[in-house]
């Protein structure tokens, strides 16, 4: 997955995830990034800041609890943040989120709560790197951002088939 700063014809701002380069040029010549704010589709990348890290400054890692052997299925029902706001959402951003989710099940592979084990795994070169989506606690999310681990958090409100 990549992610993008993105700016619509009328100056907003926001970011997007994209499978590759390819996948964002080809949703936005067919219209299918839309600007959350007002709708437009006319979007296109603005400049980002690129997150720069230095061997010196990752810490040490602590040995971790070995994974288990199944997975934990995908979670069905939002966080109790995401369920407090889910009926104060306008409809459309309810449904581009509700779209988010689909392409991020549909091509990420789900690790739970092994998340962030998975991304320093990646980030250090020990695995593959591929499309993944899991959960973090805030410590684990803060811990991952200050090593330079690229991520984002998405609010996960329910399908649009549920």
């Amino acid at each position: 997955m990549i992610h993008y700063q993105l700016r619509c014809s009328q100056g907003h701002e926001f970011d997007g995830w994209f499978t590759n380069s390819a996948g964002f040029e080809l949703q936005a010549a067919r219209g299918l990034v839309e600007c959350p704010a007002c709708g437009a589709v006319k979007v296109e990348r603005a400049l980002m800041t690129p997150a720069v890290s230095t061997r010196a400054a990752l810490p040490v890692p602590s040995p971790t609890p070995p994974p288990a052997d199944t997975p934990a299925p995908a979670p069905e029902t939002p966080t109790p943040a995401v369920a407090a706001t889910a009926g104060k959402l306008p409809d459309q951003l309810r449904g581009m989120l509700q779209r988010m989710r689909a392409e991020v099940e549909k091509n990420c592979d789900y690790v739970g709560p092994n998340f962030a084990d998975e991304a320093r795994r990646m980030h250090r070169g020990e695995s593959d790197r591929h499309a993944i989506y899991g959960e973090t606690t805030p410590d684990q999310a803060e811990a991952l951002s200050d090593e330079g681990i690229d991520f984002s958090s998405i609010p996960w409100v329910p399908r649009a088939d549920g």
